[in-house]
């Protein structure tokens, strides 16, 4: 509903969806900390995230992870005939089409009318940080695209959407990670139920050990065990501050907490 409203006002923004390994980042690299604290929409993408709130004494309303807003949102868009455009994924390869456009073209398929300005995986390394971007930059500007979906991974994708953000004041930008090619057919979720359990990572890592082992099980894991571990004894000492200077407010949201610094 904002993103609909602010794109009839002619506003454009950004959206970041923090899961544990972006959380993680941003505790040890502070300079990629920014990168979340400018966007204009920050919502949690992980069922971890949720039990760490809840912990914490600071309930956050749902889970709203990349792969679910490539969907709303291309919905909301074609409803309105606004154009998107998909940037990221892998590139193809032997001519074959990359995610971007694969994407695109299911996209479309899947809903009616909606109109697709164009799409792009950029070639493997993409240098988002100090790389040329002016070719993207001007197939933004020339198609206007009102929405564009960057799935580059995190911080990738969100340095170049800062790069891109202030040449294009009425777009939103969405940094949607493995939404492009979960969006192409390239990648399957996990099933509801496992999405639920939050084991949907454990569904991934079957999928694609070589790259997520280390990420997932060295880095990602600990780091969850300690977050929720923070936020439990976070939540309960600010609960006890709480009640011994005020009983009636014993039940005040915390503050403090490991999850506010994440």
């Amino acid at each position: 509903g904002h993103v609909v409203d602010a794109i009839q006002r002619g506003s454009g923004g950004t959206i970041v969806t923090p899961n544990i390994d972006i959380c993680r980042r941003t505790d040890q690299d502070p300079s990629t900390r920014g990168l979340v604290d400018s966007a204009s929409i920050v919502v949690p993408d992980g069922i971890p995230l949720l039990w760490a709130a809840r912990l914490a004494g600071l309930p956050l309303v749902e889970r709203i992870a990349g792969a679910d807003l490539i969907y709303s949102l291309s919905e909301a868009a074609a409803a309105n005939s606004w154009p998107i455009y998909v940037l990221g994924g892998m590139p193809g390869e032997d001519g074959k089409l990359g995610a971007a456009e694969l994407a695109a073209e299911r996209l479309a398929a899947r809903y009616q009318g909606l109109p697709i300005a164009g799409a792009y995986s950029p070639p493997f390394p993409f240098d988002a940080k100090s790389g040329n971007i002016d070719d993207i930059r001007e197939m933004l500007v020339q198609t206007q695209p009102k929405v564009v979906f960057v799935g580059l991974g995190f911080p990738k994708q969100e340095r170049l959407i800062a790069r891109l953000c202030g040449d294009l004041p009425g777009t939103w930008f969405v940094g949607c990670g493995a939404a492009i090619p979960i969006a192409a057919g390239q990648l399957n979720r996990a099933h509801p139920l496992v999405q639920r359990l939050g084991l949907e990572w454990l569904h991934r890592l079957v999928y694609e050990p070589r790259r997520l082992a280390k990420r997932y099980l060295v880095h990602d894991l600990p780091y969850a065990v300690w977050l929720l571990s923070n936020s439990a004894f976070g939540g309960r000492k600010a609960k006890q501050v709480d009640s011994a200077r005020n009983p009636a407010e014993a039940e005040r949201l915390p503050e403090g907490t490991p999850l506010g610094r994440s």
